[in-house]
């Protein structure tokens, strides 16, 4: 059954995704680093009337938890927090557009964190959109 995006549910099934990725695990093994937070801008036109947020807890290859939130609060508690559009985060999950090349070219917008630090572990980010785009998603619109 397709889940919502953005929703608990998604994100859950996200963190579920991620924990079976093998590849993810390896090439995350050094992470340390902390959380990510994947923010959605706001979208009235879809029903997004604020900005939501996925927060994994990421370490050294495993997603020990998420949150789902629209809380500035639970957001800002993350190392590092990315931003785009619906529109943006719909073509990543479908594993449309590498998010190392949009965030190198600002179409998702680093809003919290160290860019550097991120590119370093080129590798585990793609593992984590290939994990994204396991998840039987809905989207709005």
């Amino acid at each position: 059954m397709a889940l919502p995006f953005p929703s608990a549910e998604w994100a859950h099934a996200y963190q579920d995704a991620i924990n079976q990725n093998e590849l993810y695990r390896r090439a995350a093994a050094d992470w340390d680093q902390g959380g990510v937070a994947l923010l959605c801008k706001a979208e009235p036109a879809l029903g997004l009337n604020e900005a939501q947020a996925v927060v994994l807890d990421l370490k050294h290859g495993a997603c020990r938890g998420v949150v789902y939130t629209s809380d500035e609060i639970d957001i800002d508690e993350a190392p590092f927090v990315i931003e785009a559009s619906y529109a943006l985060w719909k073509s990543i999950i479908r594993g449309e557009l590498d998010p190392i090349l949009a965030m190198l070219t600002s179409q998702l917008r680093l809003k919290k964190g160290h860019l550097p630090t991120l590119i370093k572990d080129v590798e585990g980010s793609k593992q984590l959109v290939l994990s994204a785009s396991k998840v039987d998603t809905e989207f709005l619109g």
